[in-house]
């Protein structure tokens, strides 16, 4: 039987899954389709919200741990985020193309203010809310469920605007329908049971850091790991964005494909990862989703047949299955259960330093390399990073050995 806040927590995923899935997964071909957005603009997309992230998780990490209960201003967080769903609806109604780009990007970033309070949030509220003994089996299930909802979604989006690629009204229907989930998924928020922080005695004012989770060698070798990782993966986002709309004329329709057969690749390879990472350990397995990942920029670029990208996308999505699964649990494995939330926070300012950077970067040396060089470059550097988790493996099997 499952407990109560396991069943609201993948409630309440599957209604985040299908907002996003009606919005996020394409604000880039809207942009480039509909707004004219140039490459600077399209690799901005993926830029500005890592940027008001950093610029955010101190703040909101300040609020959450001064906050006697948090599901209360997550869910908040969540309404104000895709209550911008509505902004971008009518904003082609501007007079200027060019406007309506910027605009575009304004909204984008505006949205990322209470989203990373919603992220940091949802994540301390959910670690407390799941024993240590759970996390694997809950994770796997709610990832794989998620992605069933995620897939079925996508690819309805896909089947009904299979023509509608150029169509102002199609891509205001689709966030209009992405908002009404946003409101679902705030409402599901509030329908978890959380215990209120007990205060004994006079009130003690948290404090804004905790330099001592730097003295734990497991959490930064692991942050170190984990952060060039996340830079590499994001350095593509960009670049994948304009070769698949640009090169290769990928329609609504074909993008939807391609996330459909990864989608489904992960529904099928959940339980897979799960067994893998109980038997050999989160650390060990990861290694071999981060080699995995560095395949698909190379393969990417081999050829622009849309079948053929289609398998190459659903081929990533093995991978990426074991990357969403056990990344988190990493993180929660490797943060002190007493200084937890400052290592949350900590990881989610310096992803967001990240993958603030890593788009620019990207775009930077699509223009100045060419699309296959840039490629190539970043499935090299995505190789390095499975070399520095083999490290941090190697690390932890010492540790673990000579803890005996």
């Amino acid at each position: 039987m499952r407990p109560y806040n396991e069943k609201i927590s993948i409630y309440n995923g599957m209604a985040s899954t299908i907002a996003l899935n009606f919005s996020n997964n394409f604000f880039p071909i809207f942009a480039i389709t509909i707004l004219s957005a140039t490459n600077y603009q399209v690799g901005l997309i993926s830029s500005l919200p890592p940027l008001m992230a950093l610029l955010m998780t101190i703040p909101a990490a300040i609020l959450l741990n001064r906050a006697h209960e948090h599901k209360k201003l997550v869910a908040m967080a969540i309404l104000l985020s895709r209550l911008m769903f509505m902004l971008i609806v009518v904003l082609v109604y501007l007079p200027s193309e060019s406007i309506q780009a910027w605009v575009f990007l304004v909204i984008i970033a505006l949205m990322s203010i209470p989203n990373t309070v919603a992220t940091i949030g949802w994540q301390t509220l959910i670690s407390g809310m799941i024993s240590e003994s759970r996390r694997g089996q809950f994770f796997s299930d709610r990832n794989r469920l998620l992605t069933i909802v995620g897939l079925v979604s996508t690819l309805t989006v896909g089947i009904v605007m299979r023509d509608s690629s150029d169509s102002v009204t199609a891509y205001q229907i689709l966030f209009a329908i992405a908002f009404g989930f946003g409101l679902l998924e705030a409402f599901l928020l509030m329908k978890h049971k959380e215990d209120p922080a007990h205060i004994e005695g006079p009130l003690v004012r948290k404090k804004l850091m905790d330099w001592s989770i730097f003295q734990n060698s497991g959490y930064v070798w692991f942050l170190v790991a984990a952060v060039f990782f996340n830079f590499t993966w994001q350095m593509a986002w960009g670049i994948f964005n304009i070769y698949h709309v640009r090169i290769v004329g990928a329609t609504i329709f074909w993008i939807s494909m391609f996330s459909v057969g990864n989608m489904l690749m992960q529904i099928l390879t959940f339980p897979l990862w799960k067994k893998w990472a109980e038997r050999k350990s989160n650390i060990r397995v990861f290694v071999w989703a981060a080699l995995g990942m560095a395949s698909t920029p190379f393969l990417t670029v081999l050829s622009t047949n849309l079948y053929y990208l289609t398998l190459v996308q659903t081929m990533s999505g093995f991978f990426l299955s074991g990357v969403l699964l056990i990344l988190f649990n990493l993180l929660l494995e490797k943060s002190p259960k007493a200084t937890r939330t400052y290592c949350i926070t900590t990881y989610n300012v310096l992803l967001a330093f990240a993958a603030f950077l890593a788009p620019q970067i990207g775009i930077w040396l699509l223009n100045s390399w060419g699309v296959e060089l840039a490629m190539y470059f970043n499935s090299s550097l995505r190789l390095l990073s499975a070399a520095l988790f083999f490290i941090v493996y190697v690390r932890h099997a010492r540790g673990s050995k000579a803890s005996l």
